[in-house]
């Protein structure tokens, strides 16, 4: 392991935030601003409250890729039929209720203060958070230099760090 590497690793933690972290919070922060400008149905009273759900969404879509992951990875491995419409039905249900959920967790913390619509605008919001977010972190991600000839030489590096 180099030392880039060694510094990049999740594991090793040198501040008290990591970069991808941060630059996750600053897109969602772009998004909600952009947001709250151009959909009449999100609404925040502040920048600072719209940092606040920045950091706030960022915290519960970190918890809800994880478990779309899981329930993904479990439909792929499901044998029997009943098995498939079971974990059809958990990755379904973590997609509408991962929704719901951020639409209560931000009414209990912000109250009237930021409304993020109804379950149509946040589901898009959300869409375009995880793009947004994705974009940013393919363009952040280091390229491989194409020095060896393989095909994986030049291609995106850095799951530890701006990857997925």
């Amino acid at each position: 392991m180099t030392a880039d590497e060694r510094a990049a690793s999740p594991d090793r933690r040198t501040g008290l935030v990591r970069a991808v972290d941060l630059a996750d919070v600053l897109v969602y922060l772009v998004v909600l601003n952009l947001a709250v400008q151009l959909v009449p149905a999100i609404l925040s009273e502040s920048f600072t409250l719209t940092l606040l759900t920045a950091v706030l969404l960022k915290g519960v879509l970190e918890v809800v890729v994880r478990v779309k992951t899981r329930a993904r990875r479990r439909l792929g491995e499901a044998r029997t039929p009943r098995a498939r419409v079971v974990a059809a039905l958990l990755l379904w249900l973590v997609l509408v209720g991962s929704k719901l959920v951020v639409l209560e967790l931000v009414a209990l913390s912000f109250g009237d203060a930021v409304h993020l619509g109804g379950f149509v605008s946040v589901t898009g919001l959300i869409a375009v958070l995880l793009l947004a977010r994705a974009a940013v972190r393919r363009l952040l991600a280091p390229e491989v230099p194409a020095t060896d000839g393989s095909p994986d030489a030049g291609r995106l590096a850095g799951h530890g760090t701006f990857g997925e």
